[in-house]
């Protein structure tokens, strides 16, 4: 090896790698199975590094190894810094951003099967079981490529009824505190620790993420918290009994000091030069006619004040380690927990947000919707509050701002008011679905999501099926089926399905070609989107411009596939589109019959849900006739 020092330095370095790798403790996160693979497959690349090291070719090869080594010693630099950061990261991060975590897995899989590419292992004089074991290796990389994991839908579930429901069942949080792996004191006190050195390391928040998801992963963990502690009361008390914290009066970070008070902040504001302060404190030096910011002494650009999200939450979160209780102030709805009781809300702020909103520059306006968007996230109360107060048709009027964070805060504030009912008639009547269609049709990814959101809530009223179809909504409700995130699909699906309940959707859809991407999603189990795409199948199947779309899909393979081995409601909706099919075309019913669908359609006659049975059992009775017609033409 003396004679090859770039070869040795290269192996050397590779070697350390994957020990650094195979040195990292078990995944207790949602990306367990992603990360274990990753952490097995790197592994089984030591015995090509050994064989090398005892020399494994003339010079001209040698000098072909070392540049696939070099960027194979890169790969694997990046798989250990993701691995590391998936072991320390935040559970709950992951558990909200698991698409993106795939997506990090999958580039670095394809940045290690790239560089095993470059290197020839099948010209080096290595054993052939070592050969075998690479080219397997080599083969597994190239396959987990595009392969993405499945996600935990019950996870996915759980977490949307916890972030969206006033009131969520405590089995949600005992669910959250089992799958991620928070059932203790202490992994709390590490889960608090990762978010805090998660927004100290970004500055902030991560990129591409929303400042509301400190506040959600806060709240989420003060409620697993609070499930831990009633599930396990007999806890050590020094574990959990704050009074012992208390008495030794934590040092308040100086980041959470308000500049002018030097007190810890319940409100902080950001203005326009980036410094944050307490929001009274900084309003009282505006209100004295102050132009400057005064700790940098810069003249501000202008007088709007940010709510800064991100510091509030990691104060509430410090202060509940630390058993530090914040003033409460009077009647301020903001400092209310999520699903908190009574109807205390401050309808002087209130109405300061709606004169933000009215009268505001495009800062101004930005940050009201903004805060109006959390404070209708946060509780029934609220929503009524805001209704009342006026704010529907100033933030109606939003949806159409050339600011697209400012669309998104108007279209998610809007969402998050609909969930009262009364609400919905106030939102309509101010004018919002052509608007909201819009945003649906141009905004960002994220507005564009919750506008579907939006306008499957207000859908629930059926007269508003009705107005929302007509405005367009379907066509860009498809578009974010076959292109949007995972939750951009889901959220499109729900939107369609409700809105073609009414026949008049459903010829649309039809007529939008809608038929053919969810024949797509029924054919790609791992999308996750099955369910979704069979409910919304079955429903167009009862109409006959649908039933004729799904027709020339050739879908009778697919549906008696489903019929066989899908879930007790997809085998439902699998045997109800088969029975429009069938009616009425025995060439769709000989197609079931040379499949085996017969079979599958007893089993279900006798051990599916009522609707399964009657669907079946009408096939049954279609497949029965054909037989006896040929029987009497022969």
């Amino acid at each position: 090896m003396a004679e090859y020092p770039e070869l040795e330095a290269a192996l050397s370095q590779l070697s350390e790698s994957v020990k650094a790798v195979c040195a990292l403790p078990e995944c207790r996160t949602v990306a367990k199975k992603m990360y274990g693979n990753l952490v097995r497959r790197v592994k089984l690349l030591n015995p090509l590094f050994e064989e090398l090291q005892d020399g494994a070719g003339g010079d001209e090869l040698i000098h072909d190894v070392v540049p696939g080594l070099d960027s194979l010693g890169i790969a694997l630099d990046s798989a250990f810094e993701l691995l590391k950061s998936v072991h320390e990261g935040s559970k709950i991060f992951q558990a909200l951003q698991i698409e993106k975590i795939a997506g990090k897995f999958e580039d670095v899989t394809v940045q290690i099967e790239a560089a095993l590419n470059q290197i020839p292992y099948n010209k080096l004089d290595i054993p052939e079981e070592v050969r075998e074991q690479i080219e397997l290796l080599h083969a597994q990389f190239k396959r987990a490529i595009g392969q993405m994991e499945s996600p935990d839908l019950e996870l996915v579930k759980d977490l949307a009824a916890a972030q969206m429901e006033d009131d969520p069942d405590p089995s949600v949080f005992k669910r959250l505190s089992e799958k991620l792996h928070l059932r203790t004191m202490a992994d709390l006190q590490r889960e608090l620790l990762a978010i805090h050195e998660m927004v100290i390391s970004c500055g902030g928040v991560p990129e591409g993420v929303s400042e509301e998801y400190i506040e959600t992963m806060s709240f989420l963990l003060r409620k697993i918290k609070d499930c831990v502690a009633t599930d396990n009361p007999d806890l050590d008390a020094a574990e959990i009994d704050k009074s012992s914290i208390k008495h030794r009066s934590p040092i308040i970070p100086d980041d959470f000091r308000c500049p002018i008070s030097l007190e810890l902040m319940q409100d902080p504001v950001i203005v326009s030069t980036g410094q944050t302060y307490e929001r009274s404190c900084i309003q009282k030096w505006l209100d004295a006619g102050h132009k400057t910011c005064p700790k940098t002494q810069q003249t501000l650009l202008h007088t709007a004040l940010t709510p800064n999200y991100v510091l509030k939450s990691l104060i509430a979160l410090w202060c509940e380690s630390n058993g530090v209780e914040l003033p409460k102030k009077q009647g301020n709805c903001r400092n209310r927990r999520p699903g908190a009781s009574g109807s205390d809300c401050d309808r002087a702020a209130i109405n300061a947000l709606l004169q933000k909103l009215a009268n505001g520059n495009s800062d101004q306006q930005r940050a009201a919707a903004g805060e109006l968007r959390l404070l209708a996230k946060r509780n029934a109360d609220n929503r009524v509050c805001i209704a009342e107060a006026g704010a529907i048709p100033l933030l109606v009027e939003l949806l159409s701002s050339p600011d697209l964070r400012t669309q998104e805060h108007a279209v998610t504030a809007l969402l998050n008011l609909s969930i009262n009912e009364a609400n919905k008639g106030t939102i309509v009547n101010a004018g919002a679905i052509p608007d909201i269609v819009d945003v649906l049709k141009n905004g960002s990814p994220e507005a564009r999501e919750n506008a579907a959101a939006t306008l499957f809530s207000l859908s629930v009223v059926d007269e508003n099926k009705v107005a929302i179809g007509a405005a367009g909504a379907i066509p860009p409700l498809i578009d974010l089926l076959c292109n949007g995130t995972p939750r951009g699909k889901k959220d499109a699906a729900t939107a369609i399905f409700n809105l073609s309940i009414y026949q008049g959707n459903k010829v649309r859809a039809v007529r939008a070609g809608i038929v053919p991407p969810l024949m797509a999603l029924l054919k790609d189990p791992g999308g996750g989107m099955v369910d979704e795409a069979l409910a919304i199948l079955a429903i167009l199947a009862g109409h006959q411009e649908g039933k004729a779309a799904i027709g020339l899909a050739e879908p009778v393979p697919v549906l008696v596939d489903l019929i066989r081995t899908g879930s007790p409601r997809n085998r439902e909706n699998a045997a109800a589109i088969l029975w429009c099919l069938c009616t009425g075309n025995a060439d769709y019913l000989r197609v079931a019959r040379e499949l085996g669908a017969e079979e599958a359609l007893k089993e279900l006659s006798e051990n599916g849900t009522d609707r399964a049975k009657r669907k079946a059992g009408g096939v049954l009775e279609l497949l029965q006739r054909v037989d006896e017609e040929e029987l009497v033409v022969s």
